[in-house]
């Protein structure tokens, strides 16, 4: 995200101008835009011109926009950000008052407004303005028939590719075919791994599979690589990883992103931290399930006894068009930050971000146990 200026003071109002560039920095306006803000940008709108003749002709009219938003929308295939509302700025095509949708796209600047800047806004911010958050990690999750590739970024995972096949059982009468589908079906694997992996993005691209897949689609990426001079992968080979995973479906990125050997290529991101604080919440709860609860109820009842050593919670939360709910997890977060605990806000766009959302959004991991918690209700 290019931030193009800023002025607003902390915990009061103002604005920012800024500029998404990828898919990520429109997620990151998403979670940033709330109803009763206002949003300023250029738009396209269709209006209606009396000609000479006395008809009236329709017209595509650029104009510039202000609304209060009393929605906001996020297309994830399209990378588009729809935000709604009514016209607050004169304008001769729109009255104030008017609704209208604007659609925040990549590469093209508007302005926010909010009354309140709260910490948790000016940190997202800092955090989109910041190269080094991203995770950039590709990944080809694959079985037999069936590969998904995925995109893990800092914010988002984006799955723009998945390829099926229908493979002939390797015994019997259609063992003949069985080769020269599965020819076809790594071929059609490697077409979308060249067409979606950069290696100037990513930091490294992981092929997961059950079983020996990965290890035969990673010999004919290679052999086909050098035969047909694919200098995107000859010169990035070793930053290819081969990591076991149960299935090729999308839930088994959890088990490619907590790999050893691809924790350590991403381990100072986002993504990572997410997956490594997940894993040592489940862990408590397995191990010492007094030291871990999750429920809003629960979890404020332990920050109250300054037991919160660890706080996790998903982006949803922020979300909430009312502000008083807003308000409660704001302030937990900065309690919780100011009693000496960590937080984590997970992305509810991330396989880490789904789990958690599972978990009512909200979890901890405590300081010391407290037993009493079972007794009160959620």
């Amino acid at each position: 995200m290019k931030i193009v200026r800023r002025d607003f003071v902390p915990d009061g109002p103002g604005s920012v101008k800024m500029i998404p560039d990828e898919a990520d920095d429109l997620w990151l306006a998403y979670n940033l835009i709330v109803p009763g803000d206002t949003v300023m940008a250029v738009t396209i709108r269709k209006v209606l011109r009396e000609a000479a003749s006395g008809s009236r002709e329709a017209e595509r009219v650029k104009l510039k926009l202000e609304i209060k938003v009393e929605n906001v929308d996020y297309d994830k295939e399209g990378a588009v950000l729809r935000v709604r509302g009514k016209n607050i700025l004169e304008n001769e095509h729109v009255k104030i008052g008017q609704f209208h949708t604007l659609e925040l796209e990549l590469k093209r600047a508007f302005v926010l407004r909010k009354v309140l800047w709260d910490t948790l806004a000016i940190e997202a911010l800092k955090q989109a303005s910041d190269p080094s958050a991203s995770a950039d990690l590709a990944v080809v999750l694959m079985q037999e028939g069936l590969a998904h590739i995925l995109l893990v970024g800092k914010s988002l995972t984006i799955a723009p590719s998945r390829i099926e096949a229908s493979i002939p059982r390797k015994h019997g009468p259609s063992v003949a075919g069985y080769d020269k589908a599965l020819n076809k079906f790594y071929e059609n694997v490697l077409q979308a791994f060249v067409k979606h992996i950069d290696f100037k993005v990513v930091r490294c691209a992981v092929i997961a599979s059950p079983g020996f897949t990965k290890d035969r689609f990673h010999r004919h990426l290679m052999l086909e690589a050098e035969r047909r001079d694919l200098r995107n992968i000859i010169e990035n080979k070793s930053r290819i990883i081969l990591v076991h995973s149960t299935s090729g479906y999308k839930h088994s990125l959890r088990e490619v992103l907590d790999a050893p050997n691809v924790m350590n290529m991403i381990k100072d991101t986002k993504a990572a931290q997410e997956v490594r604080a997940l894993k040592d919440f489940y862990t408590m709860l397995s191990n010492d399930p007094h030291r871990a609860c999750y429920g809003p109820k629960h979890v404020e009842v332990a920050h109250e006894r300054m037991a919160v050593q660890t706080l996790l919670l998903t982006d949803d939360l922020f979300r909430s068009s009312d502000v008083a709910t807003r308000q409660r997890y704001v302030n937990l977060v900065n309690t919780v930050k100011d009693s000496g605990g960590s937080v984590h806000i997970f992305s509810s766009m991330h396989v880490s971000g789904e789990q958690l959302a599972q978990l009512t959004g909200v979890a901890a991991i405590l300081r010391f146990p407290l037993p009493d918690l079972d007794d009160i209700e959620m």
